[in-house]
């Protein structure tokens, strides 16, 4: 029996892209931990580079958010997966890089549960000449898709720079987006964000206790009637419809949840604690042996591992995916490259397509 995996390619369209798509594949390849997402294999075909990684059966936090939780995630759920995310942050921040775009997508959960940490494109080293920098000055190369996400000081680009732990602010505001059902800051000008963030403002955890009465919703718009100054919590709480916002004002997350979002979204990263000292908040002790697993605490949602077998016996694509790309392109005999061996087969495949792979007592 193969290992299930997923294809993704690329078409490279300028240097940038090119770049950004090489920087990840040999940094992701350099890392080797269970919290960060793998590649098994990279190669190009024409114009395009495609990455071969574990098949992930949940997908990303953020398709979960946008078909099945639309109020946002069970707080249990985020906590097991939050652990996983910073076992892996911590990890890679000891291997001396920054990962600048954490995100709900950038988060897959796999059948079992593990959340892993993708989206490597955007590292950065904090090693230069063989030193350690206590702070660093570069600006990602393309942070369009990811300024709601970035820390204050990093968005900022003042003297003083930043350091892993502008990371642990992207933390804080994917936590509130993995709760709220909404990404934070959605909808607001980027320059109204940037001063927002600057002036201290954080996004919150909507719940009974940060969140006014249904009652004193204004009538006439049904919405919440706030000013683009609550940093956030006004666009995404008024973009929301009448039932998102009644399941969020009925519900109430611990006050060890408030704290950890608080922690990580502190303006001043010196008094933001690192990934490894988050790993120890009281937040993480609902976690405890016994308590529901992530697959249990999704159901009804179900991974992705209903599979096509034709009358030979082979694996094809999953007929859940199949649906969305009835119409595949045919690579036959190519070669992928594993460790020092090199295993040939033939494989069917389109961006983000999943596959059933026969690589023998290969270990992905």
């Amino acid at each position: 029996m193969g290992s299930l995996v997923l294809t993704d390619s690329s078409q490279l369209t300028s240097d940038s892209q090119h770049l950004g798509i090489k920087h990840e594949i040999i940094l992701t390849r350099q890392l080797q931990h269970h919290n960060v997402l793998p590649y098994c294999a990279s190669f190009v075909v024409g114009s395009e580079v495609c990455v071969v990684s574990p098949f992930m059966a949940f997908g990303s936090c953020q398709n979960l958010l946008s078909n099945h939780f639309i109020d946002g995630l069970p707080e249990l759920a985020i906590a097991h997966i939050m652990r996983d995310i910073l076992q892996g942050l911590d990890y890679i921040h000891k291997k001396g890089y920054i990962h600048r775009a954490i995100r709900a997508s950038h988060i897959l959960v796999s059948a079992c549960g593990r959340a892993c940490l993708s989206g490597l494109r955007y590292a950065c080293h904090i090693v230069e000449n063989g030193r350690w920098q206590r702070n660093i000055h570069s600006f990602p190369l393309s942070t369009s898709r990811n300024l709601n996400w970035l820390s204050p000081e990093l968005l900022e680009q003042n003297i003083h720079g930043y350091n892993e732990k502008s990371d642990l602010y992207s933390v804080g505001v994917t936590v509130c987006e993995l709760a709220n059902g909404v990404v934070p800051f959605a909808g607001m000008p980027n320059t109204l964000m940037l001063t927002e963030k600057v002036r201290g403002c954080a996004p919150l955890l909507f719940d009974c206790t940060t969140l006014p009465l249904y009652e004193e919703l204004d009538p006439n718009q049904q919405t919440l009637n706030v000013h683009h100054a609550d940093s956030g919590v006004g666009d995404s709480v008024a973009s929301t419809s009448n039932v998102q916002y009644k399941a969020m004002q009925e519900r109430r997350f611990t006050e060890a949840f408030h704290q950890f979002a608080e922690l990580c979204l502190h303006k001043d990263p010196v008094l933001r604690p690192s990934a490894n000292q988050m790993l120890a908040h009281s937040f993480f002790k609902q976690c405890r042996r016994g308590s529901a697993t992530v697959p249990e605490l999704l159901y009804p949602v179900t991974p992705t591992c209903e599979r096509r077998v034709d009358s030979q016996g082979s694996s094809l694509i999953p007929l859940a995916f199949r649906c969305q790309f009835p119409r595949l392109q045919q690579f036959s005999a190519i070669r992928f490259s594993v460790g020092l061996q090199h295993f040939p087969f033939s494989v069917t495949f389109r961006r983000r397509v999943f596959l059933q792979v026969s690589l023998g007592d290969v270990i992905f």
